[in-house]
């Protein structure tokens, strides 16, 4: 895997969980810094800047959830999350990503998977700082809110950009529909066919008069921004 060294910290009060992270991940030539509390992790990821945050839910003094909410009220950038737990419920996992974590991973899991979780988010956040993103025949201009599809000018409605934008900061992965309802409403009550009708709308501005669709339904999990082109770069 030809990635770079990333620069992480772990916030995790198990020092056996903590302990097989950094032989794993040092041995990959990944650097970390450790807390084991939630109030050290805050102020650690408040004077630091790291490529992202691997923070555990139950915490002493801070749990995860405050620690998550705080960095993200008071941090003057953005830092990826990752949160674990050994919670598995649909409630935790909203409630993870309502105060502000990128990803979601349950014990036990795979060393091999956290990282390139690890990877897969550090890209995604250097989507997120470029004005410009930029995905086959797709550009999306986030200053102006333009969207141009092979030189065409697309006229998306304010649901269909934000989804699209959504999606292309998720790039490469999967959004559920849930997370997907959850960043577009939050946890405001909104009629069950409201997403599938906006995701149809879009559709037909972005895919119908193009040689090839770019939003893809992962049946019975959510969506997914497919790019034909293995050419994807993003500028300025």
């Amino acid at each position: 895997m030809n990635n770079k060294s990333l620069y992480i910290l772990v916030v995790e009060d198990q020092q056996s969980i903590a302990q097989n992270i950094a032989n794993y991940m040092e041995d990959k030539g990944h650097v970390l810094d450790f807390a084991t509390q939630g109030d050290q992790g805050l102020e650690l990821a408040l004077t630091n800047h790291y490529d992202l945050v691997i923070l555990d839910l139950n915490l002493p003094v801070m749990d995860g959830l405050e620690v998550c909410k705080q960095l993200r009220e008071q941090a003057k950038h953005h830092v990826p999350i990752i949160m674990l737990t050994a919670r598995d419920s649909i409630d935790d996992k909203i409630s993870g990503f309502t105060t502000g974590a990128d990803d979601y991973l349950t014990k036990p899991f795979s060393l091999a998977e956290l990282e390139v979780r690890c990877f897969a988010l550090s890209r995604r956040h250097l989507l997120q700082t470029n004005d410009t993103l930029t995905f086959d025949q797709l550009i999306i201009d986030r200053k102006r809110q333009q969207v141009t599809r092979a030189g065409k000018t697309l006229e998306l409605h304010s649901m269909g950009y934000r989804i699209l934008l959504i999606l292309a900061q998720e790039y490469p992965q999967v959004v559920s529909r849930s997370k997907l309802s959850q960043k577009l409403w939050g946890d405001e009550p909104t009629e069950s066919d409201a997403l599938r009708s906006h995701i149809y709308q879009l559709r037909n501005v972005l895919d119908k008069p193009f040689d090839y669709p770019m939003i893809k339904t992962m049946h019975g999990i959510g969506f997914l921004l497919h790019v034909k082109s293995d050419v994807k770069n993003n500028e300025q």
